[in-house]
């Protein structure tokens, strides 16, 4: 709300007065970092006795072999810092519990930064004790007793990486007024929301709700458009009391500055041009350092150029897939994001918190891999959920049109399958759907066959065209709902050509077995193609991670899935894992015979005849290709290879001379 803004900017002037400071909130770490001989031991002290917290010197936790190192004036290597920064994060740990706690230590590079603030990135405010290197040797050619000599000083400068989102304080100044800097900075960032979202439809609400009940300070921003979207997020903020420490904002700079830098701001927007205009909006109010987070459907193209633009002027871009719908917002999504690794350290605690938990309790979140990996991740996961609902479908059509069952005889049908190892979200759904009731009917009956999509299951069968993996069962999932678009059409040529649905015989086994085959072989072909991507754009994607944070809060969760966590910890090709193998092996003619009641009772099954065609052509020792090399090379002289020259050489063959 505006008005709490107003009160913070007025508290923040009050703290500049002289009369008196306003402490900050305890049960922080304040960590007071530069080069050595920056005062961070003079300054550490005098806060930590304002704030009336423990201090601890860096200095005294270093092993003796790192002091008599640095004594004999040999600078330290990160080999020798790494047991030090890591005693140092276990005691911030220990002290945040209690009353927080201030620890001046050097922590010149980012990755030193990263380890002593693991796991408690929200709870740690870096210091940085600025000034020219003359100044400090000055200062330490003053110094007695100090274990570092002054000929090391510049080897500190050199190392020193610029602490993004720190502190900055001058060194020049006294200690007292450098003390009272620091008080006045933490204490307005105390007052400023920690982490901020924009856009208010109906995943963004569910997200800050889901946010704001795991006690995050949220500052929340939707879109003023007069007479049509007016204090959106102050409504929402007064219609949930969970949201009774939120403030919500119409005006995107006020939004910004109530936000604690390094500002992380996770946009639910549109993907496309309107996310471009709303980061347009934000850079003029960004700071270097400043996280966005899109976690919207973008295409992972879009996401890459993003990320590389943001990244030039100074800020950090997450792309990260949300699944799960409404509720999984609400409840716990599963999240994939991507980007910067040293990005998502600084989100990780926010988005782990509000993740779905597997069954080991652990979140269904986990970085996927630097660039778009995240939304190109997302966007297999939709195209696996195309195929999944597909074959659902298709079981349901020749239930219902084939055999002749009510829908509550499916379900009953859907819910035995439950029971026998092929549970999953999207089965468990429809067995609702199939319930439901609407009158003396079935809802079921009353919805029109046009099925819509937004665009992620076109993008996966583009991107598997274009690094040359088939994902057969997707892009038949997906031309079947372009199919079900031409409703006019079809009913034009039903009455043009005659084809009318025919009762037949179902076998309920060969029905689920068939299931079974088709689902394993549609969630191979989506492995594959993140495999395939992976490789090609050097993402060091964990296929097992990736399942496992598809285990539970996404829209493909399964038990299947969660067989699939274990096989691909050694196996990156589904269809090579022994027990798929002997599935396959059993399940193979039941697949073919339903697929023969399909043809013959005229139900379409495009993704069950996609999963058949697939395995006969995957498991081929001959297939017809050597036909089409020969028409290339014939038409284009594309040449073609022999079997029975091993050195795999090309040849072409003049085809029009005897």
């Amino acid at each position: 709300m505006s008005g709490d803004f107003i009160f913070v900017q007025k508290t923040v002037k009050n703290y500049h007065t002289n009369k008196g400071l306003i402490k900050p909130t305890l049960n922080k770490i304040y960590y007071i970092m530069g080069v050595s001989g920056s005062g961070k031991t003079t300054i550490g002290q005098l806060l930590a006795k304002e704030l009336s917290l423990p201090f601890y010197d860096a200095d005294d936790f270093h092993p003796e072999a790192n002091i008599q190192k640095m004594k004999s004036g040999i600078p330290l290597n990160d080999e020798d810092r790494q047991p030090w920064l890591e005693r140092l994060a276990e005691l911030a740990r220990n002290e945040i519990p209690k009353l927080g706690a201030v620890i001046s230590c050097s922590a010149l590079k980012q990755h030193y930064r990263k380890t002593l603030t693991q796991g408690i990135e929200s709870a740690c405010y870096f210091i940085f004790l600025e000034g020219a290197i003359e100044l400090i040797h000055e200062r330490m050619k003053k110094r007695v007793g100090h274990f570092m000599p002054v000929e090391l000083l510049q080897t500190q400068f050199d190392t020193l990486e610029n602490p993004d989102g720190a502190i900055r304080i001058s060194i020049e100044d006294t200690p007292e007024d450098i003390v009272r800097q620091i008080i006045n900075k933490t204490s307005t960032m105390n007052n400023l929301s920690e982490f901020g979202l924009i856009g208010l439809g109906v995943m963004g609400k569910s997200l800050s709700l889901n946010l704001a009940e795991k006690g995050f300070r949220l500052s929340l921003y939707n879109r003023h458009e007069a007479g049509f979207e007016e204090k959106v997020a102050e409504h929402f903020i007064h219609s949930e009391a969970l949201l009774n420490q939120a403030k919500g904002f119409d005006d995107l700079e006020q939004f910004v500055q109530s936000l604690n830098p390094p500002r992380k701001i996770f946009m639910m927007i549109k993907a496309g041009a309107a996310l471009d205009k709303v980061i347009e909006s934000l850079l003029p109010h960004l700071d270097k350092g400043d996280i966005l987070i899109d976690g919207g459907n973008s295409h992972y193209r879009d996401t890459s150029r993003r990320m590389k633009a943001l990244e030039a002027q100074g800020y950090h871009y997450i792309g990260s897939g949300v699944s799960g719908g409404e509720e999984g917002a609400r409840r716990g999504p599963s999240i994939m994001p991507g980007g910067s690794p040293e990005a998502y350290q600084a989100i990780k605690a926010y988005l782990e918190a509000i993740a779905a938990k597997d069954k080991n309790g652990l979140p269904c979140c986990a970085f996927i891999g630097k660039g778009g990996a995240g939304h190109f991740v997302k966007m297999v996961h939709n195209g696996i959920e195309y195929a999944e609902m597909q074959l659902i479908a298709e079981c349901y059509g020749l239930l219902r049109y084939g055999a002749g069952y009510s829908p509550d005889e499916i379900a009953k049908v859907f819910e035995s399958w439950m029971k026998q190892n092929l549970g999953s979200y999207l089965l468990e759904i429809s067995i609702d759907i199939l319930r439901k009731r609407e009158g003396q009917g079935w809802l079921i009956d009353k919805i029109l066959d046009k099925a819509g999509n937004k665009g992620t299951g076109s993008w996966t069968s583009i991107a598997a065209a274009e690094l040359g993996v088939p994902v057969t069962m997707i892009t038949a999932a997906l031309y079947a709902r372009y199919t079900s678009s031409y409703k006019t059409e079809r009913l034009a040529n039903h009455k043009l050509y005659n084809i009318s649905k025919k009762r037949g015989s179902v076998d309920l086994e060969y029905l689920k077995s068939a299931y079974q085959l088709a689902r394993i072989i549609n969630h191979h072909q989506g492995m594959q193609l993140i495999v395939s991507a992976g490789k090609e754009y050097d993402w060091q994607l964990n296929l097992s991670e990736i399942a496992r944070i598809w285990t539970n809060g996404c829209i493909i969760r399964s038990q299947l899935m969660e067989v699939l966590v274990e096989k691909l910890k050694t196996e990156e090709n589904i269809l090579n894992v022994p027990e798929m193998i002997e599935i396959a092996l059993n399940n193979k003619d039941a697949l073919a015979n339903i697929l023969l009641s399909a043809i013959k009772t005229n139900i379409e099954t495009p993704c069950l005849m996609a999963a058949y065609q697939y395995l006969l052509a995957y498991t081929s020792a001959q297939s017809t290709a050597n036909m089409i090399q020969a028409q290339r090379d014939f038409f284009g002289a594309h040449t073609y290879q022999r079997v029975d020259d091993p050195s795999e050489k090309f040849y072409h063959t003049n085809w029009q001379t005897q």
